[in-house]
């Protein structure tokens, strides 16, 4: 009676949600899941409060927060499994598995790859958010704040910006060993102070995976396509590629340096 008791209680709160078939039983929600990492993060003095939204994806939400030494910091859940991103299992490798997923696990993994990476990237000082705790499909990191390319009318100094984001690939790339493999618009920030800020990590690869090469390739050319489109700035993939890599064998060191600080709009 008492197992009943909290049962329907935790039913009536939405952190439940009772089935009947194939058997009566229950599950936990989207809401009781959120509830037992916020849960954690309050035990351990990780987190005290919860702001507004900062942005809402496919696959994640992200809140601003506030630590028990009133640090803004942000939270992200991770979202997997929403039904506007059902094809998680097949696009991301993070996902897979011969078994019908659980979202609640599979957002866990997501959440724990990114905590990874991040750590990687945060000795290097590469722009990217600095990590400060992970509990189930959470991840506390430094505050965010910007916004992404994809949202400027008109990017402020983007020769300058291209050859920050270039620079932060190739400090990815040579000094923590990863790639972002799914870098795009949406996912570089402009900060108020004009430095970039790259969010997004949970597909990262390391530089040993077999499709390393032609994901940086993708990153690179997803970069180079947007700034071309956008702000008529010439640059060629093979170019970026070789300053990326750090591969001299085509280019001298002078002549990538300019190519990378002298990017000049197309006729």
């Amino acid at each position: 009676s008492k197992v009943q008791h909290h049962l329907t209680k935790l039913t009536k709160n939405r952190l439940l949600q009772q089935q009947t078939h194939p058997y009566k039983g229950y599950r936990l929600t989207t809401a009781g899941y959120d509830t037992l990492a916020l849960n954690s993060h309050v035990k351990t003095n990780t987190l005290e409060a919860i702001g507004k939204p900062l942005g809402v994806g496919k696959e994640a939400d992200v809140h601003e927060a506030l630590t028990p030494t009133k640090q803004q910091v942000a939270i992200k859940f991770h979202r997997l499994g929403r039904p506007s991103f059902r094809q998680t299992k097949r696009k991301r490798d993070y996902a897979q598995s011969k078994y019908a997923p659980n979202w609640h696990q599979q957002s866990t993994v997501a959440a724990k790859k990114e905590y990874k990476a991040l750590k990687l990237l945060e000795p290097h000082n590469t722009a990217a958010p600095k990590p400060i705790r992970q509990n189930r499909h959470t991840l506390i990191m430094t505050l965010i704040n910007g916004a992404p390319l994809n949202l400027y009318p008109e990017i402020p100094h983007p020769q300058k910006v291209l050859r920050e984001i270039l620079n932060n690939i190739k400090e990815a790339y040579q000094k923590a060993g990863i790639i972002h493999s799914d870098l795009s618009p949406y996912n570089i920030l402009i900060q108020p102070n004009l430095h970039i800020l790259i969010i997004d990590w949970p597909q990262y690869v390391s530089t040993n995976h077999p499709n390393a090469q032609q994901l940086l390739k993708r990153d690179v050319k997803n970069v180079l396509d947007f700034f071309k489109q956008k702000e008529r700035l010439e640059m060629t993939l093979k170019q970026a590629l070789e300053y990326v890599k750090g591969d001299w064998t085509l280019f001298t060191t002078s002549d990538v340096q300019t190519n990378i600080q002298d990017v000049v709009p197309t006729n």
